[in-house]
């Protein structure tokens, strides 16, 4: 009987210790792309491998399963990562480098992604400080008609998109050489970006750094932005966007737009940019749409803004026209409101560090100029001008140029 009674409390002292340990997040099931043949060359096809390991990872019951890349170089071809998943939460744990295919055939099946998240609910995708996404993007750009005029507009794929995702988290990763856009987020919500670094030569065409569609409720935090196009571009179908502690340069700044094209309705609503930093761009704040759309751009913010060499600081073109032809004058357009530029200072390399460039069917109203202060480039102590139409807008505090 004296044993019995020693014994037993041993016993469940040892169920609660293994019980303990089988919680503690060191023991999430892993599922290692070697284990599925993955050879880490950079070389080899290793999309196979990936595709085996998400699978399995996926059609786990696990409450929390990991796929893991090791600190090798990977070579893939468009893969898509699809869900729904079983598990609660899925952590694609990237320590390595993984690198596009430069064979253009590769991608005749779908040729506007190289890799794909979609349908995938409580992700996370991690580099912990070491994961790249590198998508050799030179051998599209040399083709692309934004370089060469003479040749013909074809697709090109984006790096990295994510898809119809809920509750995502994106973090701690580099993103180098998008074929197109680094990284895109389309239809998605609850979504965290963080700790990113997206980088491309400065005349890289159409490389965006971070692509906002269709996506509510993102948060975009501690960014570095050098590319050859948007840093950030936000376009129809978003709402409630925020972008805090952003580095831009060179690029073409933070753009929201292009809306409208193609007669198309677009809304986007509650943007708030908080505490960026805009070194010899092209632009930093704008906002662009096309002549003959519809819908709003409405409820934004930009606040703590720096502007270095920025040769557009502030700009509002709705008549936007990315085009060869001539756009015609059309009635109709997106409308423009509640739009607020706070605290904003800096240096531009152009005479114009604001221009309003307003429908006359459609003026931008409510737009408020408070705290600005930016010179010119070239003698900080001259005011840089500004250039006003169609917009109906009230100054707070200081605002130097203004309309």
């Amino acid at each position: 009987m004296l044993m019995k009674i020693i014994t037993l409390p041993a016993t469940l002292l040892l169920i609660l210790i293994f019980l303990a340990s089988s919680a503690s997040p060191d023991h999430h099931r892993k599922f290692n792309v070697h284990d599925f043949g993955a050879i880490g060359d950079g070389i080899t096809d290793d999309s196979k491998a990936f595709n085996e390991a998400w699978k399995r990872a996926c059609n786990s019951w696990e409450k929390h399963v990991v796929v893991l890349v090791p600190n090798s170089k990977y070579m893939l071809k468009p893969v898509n990562f699809s869900g729904p998943c079983n598990s609660d939460q899925i952590t694609f744990k990237i320590k390595g480098k993984i690198v596009a295919s430069e064979n253009r055939s590769d991608y005749e099946k779908d040729t506007k992604h190289w890799l794909v998240f979609e349908e995938i609910h409580n992700l996370r995708v991690d580099g912990g400080g070491t994961g790249i996404f590198d998508g050799k993007g030179r051998v599209w750009w040399q083709t692309s008609c934004k370089v060469n005029r003479s040749l013909p507009c074809t697709s090109l794929p984006y790096a990295v998109t994510f898809i119809g995702c809920t509750k995502l988290r994106v973090e701690n990763l580099k993103f180098r050489n998008a074929q197109k856009m680094h990284l895109s987020f389309e239809r998605c919500e609850k979504v965290r970006a963080l700790n990113l670094r997206l980088t491309a030569p400065e005349h890289s065409p159409n490389t965006d750094g971070i692509h906002v569609e269709g996506t509510h409720n993102i948060n975009i935090r501690n960014c570095v932005m050098r590319t050859g196009d948007d840093c950030i571009s936000i376009v129809s179908g978003s709402k409630n966007v925020r972008a805090t502690d952003i580095t831009c340069g060179p690029g073409h700044g933070i753009s929201i737009g292009s809306l409208g094209a193609r007669n198309s309705s677009a809304n986007v609503s509650n943007v708030f940019v908080n505490r960026a930093i805009f070194s010899g761009t092209t632009n930093g704040l704008r906002i662009k749409t096309w002549q003959g759309g519809s819908g709003y751009a409405k409820k934004i913010r930009f606040e703590n803004i720096t502007m270095h060499n920025v040769t557009n600081p502030i700009i509002i073109d709705q008549y936007y026209c990315d085009q060869v032809e001539p756009c015609q004058e059309q009635v109709s357009a997106v409308q423009i409101s509640k739009v607020v530029y706070r605290s904003i200072q800096g240096t531009s390399s152009a005479g114009e560090a604001i221009r309003f460039n307003c429908s006359k069917h459609f003026p931008c109203q409510g737009i408020l100029l408070e705290d600005i202060n930016l010179k010119s480039y070239g003698d900080v102590r001259q005011s840089a001008k500004a250039s006003c139409s169609n917009v109906k807008f009230k100054i707070k505090g200081k605002a130097s140029p203004s309309c």
